[in-house]
């Protein structure tokens, strides 16, 4: 595929104001070395808590150049510009790869938006509404597809004492109690017996306001990377994931805990069900870029809907990267697609 060239000043943001701020930095610097040095300048800046500055740039066919931590330039936010040796830089288009808020909730997205600024992710609008799991299981309920696990929403505030009692009648045990809006899977507990109930709450509720209880689907977990490549939306191979701990929690998917198998050991007729699966719930929540979309599937064959993640990790270790590799596509290749296609 012949791609025009629309941009030539990427800023990569990486950084958060959330608990995933440190995967976040691993993802940007990964992904700003991955993108093409013969096709763009890459600007790396890192932001976290209203403080954002240029951490390094590598212009077209140079060597990266970064600066040290405590003589790092400003990033001039009302025209998301930097100064350089005196000269002015507007960026012309941002690869967020923020982890959790602001990049992942439709904050930074809503920014740029405002700025006319071209950018790798879903809107502003999309991206508030799948980063909260009840907000997106709730588009998402009544398609012929996926199913949604049985859950009860709580506001924090709205506790009582006959909680842990209503959620273990309505869903069963195990049960997951997890926060709405958090990823990395910080916040999230597997909760076994009634006693443990408050205890995952209070941790839930460290991480947001709100928080999900969910009845414990019992299959495989999968996953689906999608993309819009300017022609149609492709997915990626379905991945497998193989955890040594209770779930995909961070410890199995940052400190090694798991196997994550690309291909996945499934049937190729499984593994285009989740594959179309993907592609529709794509489509129908209007995504833009590169998300991943998780799954289980049941011993029977049934496909439950888990969330998307709408700015999945992109570590050399990340899962995205993993499928792109058994895709048979560079990854330099692959985010130029993004970058070109937005």
């Amino acid at each position: 595929m012949t791609l025009r060239m629309s941009y030539s000043k990427i800023a990569v943001i990486y950084g958060s104001d959330s608990s995933e701020w440190e995967v976040s930095c691993r993802s940007g610097q990964f992904t700003a070395s991955q993108i093409d040095g013969s096709r763009y300048d890459v600007y790396e800046i890192f932001a976290r808590f209203g403080k954002w500055e240029l951490v390094a740039y590598r212009m077209i066919g140079q060597e990266r150049v970064e600066y040290p931590e405590n003589a790092r330039p400003a990033i001039e936010k009302n025209d998301f510009s930097v100064m350089i040796d005196g000269s002015k830089v507007k960026f012309d288009y941002a690869y967020i790869m923020q982890h959790g808020t602001p990049g992942e909730n439709g904050l930074m997205q809503g920014y740029l938006e405002m700025l006319g600024v071209p950018f790798s992710s879903c809107s502003a609008f999309v991206s508030a509404i799948t980063f909260d799991k009840f907000s997106c299981k709730s588009y998402l309920k009544d398609v012929d597809f996926v199913k949604c696990a049985k859950d009860l929403f709580v506001r924090k505030g709205e506790m009582n004492e006959g909680l842990a009692q209503k959620a273990v009648e309505t869903l069963g045990l195990p049960m997951f109690v997890k926060p709405t809006d958090s990823g990395s899977s910080f916040g999230v507990t597997k909760v076994k017996k009634i006693e443990d109930f408050d205890d995952a709450v209070k941790l839930a509720f460290s991480e947001g306001k709100t928080l999900l209880c969910e009845e414990a689907i019992d299959g495989q977990e999968l996953q689906v990377g999608v993309y819009a490549n300017g022609e149609d939306v492709v997915a990626l191979p379905v991945i497998e994931i193989v955890s040594e701990n209770e779930f995909f929690d961070y410890d199995a998917k940052y400190n090694g805990k798991s196997q994550e198998i690309c291909p996945a050991r499934i049937p190729d007729s499984d593994a285009q069900t989740l594959q179309e699966a993907a592609r529709k719930i794509y489509r129908r929540m209007d995504c833009s870029g590169c998300v991943r979309i998780d799954f289980i599937l049941t011993p029977a064959k049934e496909v439950y809907f888990l969330e998307i993640n709408t700015i999945p990790g992109m570590t050399a270790a990340s899962l995205v990267p993993k499928m792109v590799r058994t895709a048979g596509i560079s990854m330099s290749d692959f985010l130029t697609q993004i970058i070109e296609n937005r």
